[in-house]
């Protein structure tokens, strides 16, 4: 018997609905310690902006051990609604971009997702994430 031994890795990702801003980053683990990584480096790429991110429920993103940085404030989607995540679309858009690709090893899927990136516009991603009713919220929150 023979056990088969998987590659992967996990790009967590944020993106604006209204701007198109979006940040992403490579893991090679879906825990809370690639998760706590990844929320230093986009509070440092937000600088003096503050981020308002939607989490699901997944468990890294409640771990009792992180410590999110002052300028990202965290709300929590109900269970099992991810039509309510606005990156969902996104997520959808660039396995779709995927999907056909029939790569060898994880390195070249690695280097086919950072082409896939390389290409994909701010008014791209405000266009496949920007719901109505999520921009209703987010003028509503402005006023």
């Amino acid at each position: 018997m023979s056990q088969w031994q998987r590659e992967n890795f996990y790009l967590y990702g944020v993106v604006e609905p209204l701007s198109g801003y979006s940040f992403f980053y490579e893991f090679p683990y879906l825990n809370a310690d690639c998760f706590q990584h990844f929320l230093e480096l986009l509070s440092a790429d937000l600088g003096d902006d503050i981020a308002v991110i939607q989490f699901d429920q997944g468990s890294f993103h409640k771990a009792k051990a992180l410590d999110i940085p002052d300028n990202i404030i965290p709300i929590f989607q109900p269970p099992h609604s991810p039509e309510l995540n606005p990156i969902e679309r996104f997520w959808e858009f660039l396995k779709s971009q995927l999907q056909w690709e029939n790569c060898k090893t994880l390195t070249q899927l690695q280097i086919k997702l950072t082409d896939v990136l390389k290409e994909i516009t701010p008014s791209m991603i405000a266009s496949l994430t920007s719901y109505d009713f999520i921009l209703e919220a987010l003028f509503s929150a402005a006023s």
